[in-house]
């Protein structure tokens, strides 16, 4: 499978060629959305749903709790399904708790400290009542726990990874765009949720189905599981894939149908940073040129700036602001090298983007 047939495949399964009907079909299709810059997650969503949507009409989805916002993997948050969230945890929040440890024990956190706060979050958040982080933070300070340094954030992570807190409705912000969410009792805000006849086997499919074509050792730099998981998750998911490469390791596509391409879907499209489409994936030099890939990351300090693809292809990356006043100016590009798209479809592009963030 040459280099233009995966991307190809891949703007498919993204849905980026094949948007969805509704932002909740495009994060229960991608399973787990890459967030940790809220703003980003929230426009990796409106990307792949068909027609115009704003920052508003993913917000409302957080606010039906049709999606949340949690450490589902590798220690980073996602927007997930809230149906989806406490199956996944099961198979990925053991390997984080560990990961997490040492960290832990520099912070003086441990098991009792964790359930002090546990219990501390469930007086203040039962009976559907909802806090911002700065909140949550006073109530634990009050009650004894200290969120000194980063002991609060952890904290955050680890009764998250207990399926104990999520992070739901929007909060409201005037004259910008939301910045934050508030923490809710994950019990109570999740009212759907759903266990997979095979937990594993049904991760290895979803990430196909959103990824693909794909393999193991893809599904195991996404997941942060081992390859070994990995690869026995991909043989018990296996009646329900089809292999379209073996080489250099198999790779593959759901079977079945695939969504359905769109003529509407633009060919050139801004998309945000940490991009499911250029991150999740072993080998980033399908979507873009090795020689360009520092120019995105994974920096030093682990950022992945947003990126201008063209085709399947990364051209570029671009900046924009959030504050204040400053969120309605013009996003800015940056090339790579000139005649990989028009200047017309870069505008374009980043009109969309920005049509999104000032509605």
């Amino acid at each position: 499978m040459n280099t233009s047939v995966l991307r190809h495949e891949r703007l498919r399964s993204h849905r980026l060629s094949a948007p969805a009907a509704t932002v909740a079909d495009a994060a229960r299709h991608m399973l787990a959305t890459q967030s940790q810059e809220f703003w980003g997650g929230r426009w990796a969503l409106a990307t792949r749903v068909r027609g115009r949507t704003t920052v508003r009409d993913v917000d409302a989805a957080y606010g039906r709790g049709e999606i949340v916002r949690t450490w589902t993997m590798r220690g980073t948050i996602h927007t997930i399904p809230t149906a989806d969230m406490e199956w996944v945890l099961s198979l990925t929040a053991e390997r984080q708790r560990r990961q997490a440890a040492a960290v832990h024990r520099n912070e003086g956190i441990d098991a009792d400290e964790a359930d002090r706060a546990e219990r501390l979050a469930r007086a203040a958040l039962g009976g559907g009542n909802r806090l911002t982080r700065k909140e949550l933070f006073e109530v634990w300070e009050q009650g004894g726990v200290s969120t000194f340094r980063q002991r609060g954030y952890h904290l955050l992570v680890a009764l998250s990874l207990r399926a104990v807190l999520c992070q739901g409705p929007v909060v409201p912000r005037e004259k910008g765009p939301t910045r934050e969410q508030f923490f809710v009792l994950a019990d109570e805000w999740i009212t759907d949720a759903v266990t997979p006849a095979d937990p594993m086997a049904e991760f290895f499919v979803r990430y196909i189905a959103s990824h693909g074509p794909a393999g193991a050792r893809d599904f195991a730099w996404w997941t942060g599981l081992p390859l070994g998981v990995s690869r026995a998750a991909a043989e018990a998911a296996s009646d329900r894939l089809r292999l379209v490469a073996d080489e250099p390791e198999p790779r593959y596509v759901v079977a079945g149908a695939a969504p359905r391409r769109s003529a509407a879907a633009p060919e050139v499209v801004a998309l945000p940073p940490f991009e499911e489409y250029y991150l999740s994936y072993a080998d980033r030099t399908v979507p873009c040129a090795p020689e360009f890939l520092s120019a995105i990351g994974p920096s030093m300090n682990g950022i992945v700036r947003p990126i201008l693809v063209a085709r399947g292809e990364a051209v570029g990356v671009w900046t924009h602001s959030l504050a204040v006043g400053r969120h309605a100016e013009s996003p800015v590009p940056e090339l790579f090298a000139p005649g990989a798209a028009t200047d017309e479809e870069i505008a374009a592009a980043l009109d969309r983007y920005r049509d999104f963030i000032t509605a």
